[in-house]
């Protein structure tokens, strides 16, 4: 690098994100289109009060992802959210202009939405969501614009979401999307998966894992068994990390 290439940073904020799709999918890109001087780096944080050392380092970066468990907890700590950011409550890519200010955006809903319309053969009418973490709020928003019922279903469930033993057959027969949004199944823990009765999937169903490591989940496995379709999340990643990209370079 020369004395008039200046260094552009930007990184992934989470914990424990050795695994890191994000640094491996940028830093090729940018070998790739010979971004000469651009880097990529995990951010991983204790707790996510050390944002604070990252927007203030040495070298701040340009732009941010943000991944699990952060992506709620971020928020309070960035100076402006995009509309969509605050309808959906989570934020997984941060702008960060040169002024020092600080925008966060959810680019997960693009991804998913883009990943979802590109696999599914019809748009679904109904859907379960499993998890209610941050990655749920994205796909709740999508289902919402593309005007499909869903209800929520979770280990803990609060009021307006199902408990996983209120899945019957009797509501299989009304669902034709089931999105997984929670990490069971996520490498190393292969043998994990949400505990929905996978007895009563069928050719109607659309499995839908936002999980990419494995390549397929047990939860895939078991609706692909049975005839349904699936989708795993690594084109959701990819279609959301370039909207993050441009997001950066606007």
């Amino acid at each position: 690098m020369t004395k008039k290439e200046r260094v552009k940073q930007f990184g992934l904020v989470g914990k424990n994100i050795d695994y890191s799709f994000s640094r491996t999918y940028f830093r090729d890109k940018f070998e790739r289109e010979n971004k000469v001087g651009y880097r990529y780096a995990n951010f991983d944080l204790q707790s996510i009060e050390n944002i604070r050392e990252v927007f203030n380092s040495g070298t701040t970066p340009s732009g941010l992802n943000v991944t699990i468990p952060y992506k709620k907890a971020v928020i309070p700590y960035l100076d402006q959210l995009t509309e969509e950011a605050k309808t959906i409550q989570a934020v997984n890519t941060i702008v960060i202009e040169a002024s020092g200010k600080t925008i966060g955006h959810n680019t997960d809903h693009v991804g998913f939405q883009k990943a979802l319309l590109k696999r599914i053969e019809k748009k679904p009418k109904q859907a379960l969501i499993l998890g209610t973490g941050g990655a749920s709020g994205a796909v709740h928003y999508v289902l919402d614009q593309i005007q499909c019922s869903f209800q929520f279903v979770s280990r803990t469930p609060q009021k307006g979401k199902l408990a996983y033993a209120d899945l019957t057959k009797e509501l299989f027969e009304t669902i034709d999307l089931i999105v997984n949004t929670t990490p069971l199944g996520t490498f190393p823990n292969v043998e994990e998966a949400p505990p929905i009765p996978y007895e009563y999937l069928d050719s109607r169903h659309f499995l839908f894992d936002l999980i990419y490591n494995p390549e397929e989940t047990k939860f895939l496995k078991e609706g692909r068994s049975r005839g349904a379709q699936t989708c795993n999340g690594y084109q959701m990643l990819v279609y959301q990390a370039e909207k993050s990209w441009e997001l950066w370079n606007q």
